[in-house]
């Protein structure tokens, strides 16, 4: 049968027969594809503990009549035991995995997405910045990958320059007074101010946010998220957002362009 080879992220997982799992991952060139692994769950497996959910993987599967199967994994980055390390950041993952297996369409091909999914691991893994800051970016930047970017400061309507003080997630983001629907959210400058750092990738303005503007943004983060994916993430209720000290850091990762970081 005919094979193929790609570099993978594992978003999750789910059982299959007695020692099976069916593999959820977002690929490199192939976009979101679902892949059998055999035996994985048999204790002398030789690739069970590379297909967990945040692994980044090099998989060679061959294609079958209704899902592909694993024949080969090699480990290419486990940002695991950096991330469980910190319970924020360990919630964090599993939103950011979720939103991703949400946002990735399956069999199309999403670079800049896998490349922003791999961009978030490793900025969660490096504690560089505050987790519920990378979560936010991770969000915002891939949804504007999926097109529906917001707007933080021109208003998302008529484009009138901003900054606009009003905020109507159904019109794309900052809105003018003459545009202003009934019932906008009417969020700090300097929330906006932070949005508008996470989604270009400002993290010296990141950083330097104050805590009360970082929980207004995340509320409007989620917001947005739900409306353009039409139902909320189930893991982002669980996510813990307030840290027992203030851990900020201030140099940003130089990554990839389309990295969480860049």
């Amino acid at each position: 049968m005919p094979t193929y080879r790609d570099q993978a992220i594992v978003l999750r997982t789910h059982k299959l027969a007695e020692a099976d799992r069916i593999i959820t991952v977002l690929a490199r060139e192939r976009g979101k594809i679902r892949v059998v692994a055999k035996g994985v769950r048999r204790t002398k497996s030789r690739f069970g503990a590379r297909l967990e959910p945040g692994m980044i993987v090099d998989l060679q599967c061959y294609e079958g009549r209704n899902l592909d199967t694993v024949t080969q994994a090699e480990t290419i980055q486990s940002y695991g035991e950096q991330i469980a390390r910190d319970y924020r950041a360990y919630t964090m993952l599993a939103t950011v995995l979720e939103a991703a297996d949400r946002i990735a369409e399956e069999r199309l091909p999403m670079v800049q997405q896998y490349h922003l999914l791999g961009g978030a691991l490793a900025a969660l893994a490096s504690g560089e910045h505050d987790p519920g800051l990378v979560l936010d970016a991770f969000l915002l930047r891939s949804l504007a990958i999926a097109g529906w970017a917001p707007s933080f400061h021109d208003c998302a309507r008529c484009g009138d320059p901003g900054p606009q003080l009003a905020f109507n997630i159904a019109s794309g983001g900052a809105v003018c007074p003459s545009c202003r629907p009934p019932g906008s959210a009417a969020p700090a400058r300097a929330t906006m101010a932070l949005l508008a750092a996470l989604l270009t990738g400002d993290w010296h303005t990141a950083d330097a946010s104050a805590p009360q503007h970082r929980r207004e943004g995340s509320g409007l983060t989620a917001a947005f998220v739900q409306w353009h994916l039409e139902r909320g993430l189930r893991s982002l209720p669980h996510v813990e957002r307030e840290a027992p000290t203030d851990r900020n850091a201030t140099a940003p990762n130089r990554g990839e362009r389309t990295s969480v970081t860049g």
